[in-house]
């Protein structure tokens, strides 16, 4: 397990507490969340320095801009919401028939 701290002086922060085999364990103005690789599997094979950059964007959403992922605090506080859908778009099945 990997534990990893950072200042949470600030309620509009954003910060990682703790990354293990199972997921991520964020700070995010002034409350914790722990984001599952189930929910995010993204995010499984990424980086600890990818990881750890994770940064607030704008008022009601966080960012990792090493990864080009975006969440809605929303989405923190109410996964059931926000069910997994991943969105293909034309070019992905050109890329694939190549």
């Amino acid at each position: 397990m990997q534990t990893v701290s950072k200042d949470n002086s600030s309620n509009t922060s954003a910060s990682v507490l703790m990354i293990n085999a199972e997921g991520i364990m964020l700070s995010v103005c002034g409350h914790d969340y722990f984001l599952s690789y189930n929910r995010i599997p993204w995010m499984r094979d990424a980086s600890i320095r990818s990881v750890l950059n994770v940064q607030m964007c704008g008022p009601e959403a966080i960012e990792w801009p090493d990864l080009d992922v975006d969440l809605e605090i929303d989405s923190l506080r109410h996964p059931e919401r926000y069910p997994l859908i991943i969105k293909r778009n034309q070019l992905d099945f050109v890329a694939m028939q190549k």
